[in-house]
């Protein structure tokens, strides 16, 4: 099976809500792009506003609100949102890695894995049935001989030493006190959409299956370099591929041999190639999903304009399926810069696309400026 990378990047769009954009919910938005990356709040409420035809910018509070939704240290060690009745499997292959048994992790952390260890029973307990602050969950830490000369590590915004914790199972997210972030324990948060966590071989068909339903056709280093930056046994990652057998199937994609669920490869080799204008958030999984080292999305010359400094993913333009430019608000106006070799952008299509981010925003107008 041969198709043109413009028509996978068709398919995904069609697939991940942006062509044609429909009103899913954003439990919806998050469970079909397995995951939507939440360092940054207010970039995640804009870019599943942006995937809805007319943009519900209170969709992400709501459903957090009402446990549609959970927030944890996921792919990558970088905060999601995930669907609680998914994100178990979606954690179980981040603790396969094991990052935390690395003699490095241990040098850079000063925690040793069996500390790990002992926290993750500590927490568990801790925080089964109640939401602790930070500071109220790490006092409780410390006060215990154990874990006293962590306490640096554990006040840490950056969450290093607490992310095999989230990874585990045992600490997510919980709703915010004030401007105080909470934590608590899913499974006495979420009840029975929680479940429980599946062992990594259980896992990865489900994982798979969702990844290449959003990110396909891909390839087994595509989707390692998304979930874990590579940190995935690459045995495990052969066999786990390699049992799903024929739910998979082969594609060239202009030379490129990828996979994608055989199910949906009748539609994507019948779809019309992409073509269009969208403008797409900061850390937006359409670019994640791939990665932003996947130089047919993005051209490695423009890719220190996109990935910037302090892992700060920049708004991107997106024509025909490829990423064109960058956008920002300044002083009320929408200013796009194109990148050198993009060509003239249509106008017309750009201001449209615009007034959605304006609607997405809760601004009433955003003239454009190309620069």
């Amino acid at each position: 099976m041969k198709v043109s990378w413009r028509q996978v990047f068709a398919w995904r769009m069609r697939r991940q809500f942006l062509e044609p954009r429909t009103q899913p919910s954003a439990s919806e938005v998050v469970g079909r792009l397995c995951g939507v990356q939440a360092q940054v709040w207010s970039v995640a409420e804009l870019n599943v506003a942006l995937r809805q035809s007319a943009p519900d910018r209170e969709s992400v509070n709501r459903d957090v609100a009402d446990l549609a939704l959970m927030k944890t240290w996921a792919m990558r060690g970088t905060l999601h949102l995930l669907r609680p009745s998914e994100a178990g499997a979606y954690l179980s292959l981040m603790a396969n890695t094991g990052s935390w048994l690395k003699p490095s992790w241990t040098r850079a952390s000063g925690v040793t894995p069996q500390q790990i260890d002992e926290l993750t029973e500590e927490v568990a307990g801790i925080l089964d049935g109640v939401v602790l602050t930070r500071d109220e969950l790490v006092t409780r830490l410390v006060a215990d001989k154990r874990f006293a000369s962590m306490e640096e590590r554990l006040r840490s915004g950056w969450g290093s030493v607490l992310k095999p914790l989230a990874w585990r199972g045992v600490l997510c997210h919980g709703p915010n006190r004030s401007n105080k972030i909470t934590f608590t324990l899913p499974a006495s948060q979420f009840g029975s959409d929680w479940g429980k966590m599946p062992e990594p071989d259980e896992a990865a068909p489900t994982v798979i299956e969702a990844y290449l339903g959003a990110y396909g056709p891909a390839t087994i280093e595509t989707f390692d370099r998304w979930l874990s930056l590579n940190s995935t046994s690459k045995p495990k990652l052969r066999k786990w591929f390699g049992d799903m057998g024929d739910k998979l199937t082969e594609v060239d994609v202009e030379g490129r041999k990828t996979l994608i669920l055989t199910e949906h490869a009748e539609e994507l080799a019948g779809i019309a190639p992409c073509e269009g204008i969208r403008l797409l958030g900061g850390f937006d999984q359409y670019l994640l999903g791939p990665g932003t080292k996947d130089e047919v999305m993005l051209a490695a010359e423009h890719r220190s304009a996109v990935s910037r400094a302090a892992g700060w993913i920049s708004p991107v333009v997106v024509q025909d399926g490829r990423v064109v430019g960058v956008w920002e608000i300044l002083d009320h106006e929408l200013v796009v810069t194109p990148f050198p070799d993009s060509g003239r952008l249509p106008l017309k299509a750009v201001e449209k696309e615009a007034a959605h981010v304006a609607r997405a925003s809760g601004v009433s107008r955003l003239p454009v400026r190309i620069v």
